[in-house]
C-alpha cells in the first residue's frame, strides 16, 4: 500500500514538475508597443499646442502681473495706493517672482503631466493587448524586457502584439516573424 502511495505522489510531482516547465513565458516592452502606435506622434503636436496655448501665455501673464504689481508698488505713485494694498501685492510679487525663476522646472512638470495624461489610454491600450495576445498564445508568464537580467529563455512578444495593433515593425527582420 505504501509502494502505491510513493508512486502516486511521485506521478504527481513529475506531472506538475513537467506542466511547469512546459509553461510558455515571453517578453516584451511596453515603451516599443506605444513608441509603435500612431498615436504616439500625434502626441508631439498636442503637446506643442498645449506649450503654446497653455504654458506660454501663462508665463506672460504671470510676467505682465509682476510688472504691473511693481509699478503699483514701487512706482513714482506708489503714496497713494493704501499700504494693505501694498503689503498684499507684494505678497504676490513674491510669489510671482517665484514662478517666474522656477518657471522651467514648473513648466517641464506640467508638460510631463500633460504627457502621461495623453499617454495613459495609449498604455492601458498596449497593455490589454499583450494580455490578450498572452493568452491566445498560451502564455503563462510575460515579463519586461528591460526588468530581467538574468531569465529562462522566452519569446519576444513585440511581433505578436504589433500583428494584433496592426502596427508596423521597423526593419525587415522583425516582419519577417
Amino acid at each position: 500500500m505504501n509502494k502505491i502511495k510513493l508512486l502516486l505522489i511521485a506521478a504527481i510531482i513529475f506531472t506538475t514538475a513537467g506542466n511547469v516547465s512546459a509553461q510558455k513565458s515571453g517578453y516584451i516592452r511596453v515603451d516599443d508597443v506605444v513608441g509603435l502606435m500612431p498615436e504616439t506622434a500625434k502626441l508631439q503636436g498636442l503637446l506643442e499646442k498645449f506649450q503654446a496655448d497653455s504654458l506660454q501665455p501663462r508665463f506672460n501673464y504671470t510676467l505682465s502681473e509682476f510688472q504691473r504689481k511693481d509699478s503699483i508698488v514701487n512706482g513714482k505713485d506708489s503714496m497713494k495706493t493704501p499700504a494693505a494694498i501694498r503689503v498684499k501685492m507684494k505678497e504676490e510679487m513674491q510669489r510671482d517672482m517665484y514662478e517666474l525663476q522656477n518657471w522651467q522646472t514648473i513648466s517641464q512638470e506640467i508638460m510631463q503631466n500633460k504627457q502621461e495624461q495623453l499617454l495613459e489610454p495609449l498604455y492601458r491600450k498596449a497593455i490589454e493587448t499583450i494580455q490578450l495576445v498572452a493568452k491566445e498564445n498560451g502564455y503563462s508568464y510575460v515579463y519586461t524586457k528591460d526588468a530581467l537580467i538574468v531569465a529562462p529563455p522566452a519569446d519576444d512578444l513585440l511581433p505578436l502584439v504589433a500583428k494584433k495593433l496592426n502596427l508596423k515593425l521597423p526593419g525587415t527582420a522583425a516582419a519577417g516573424k
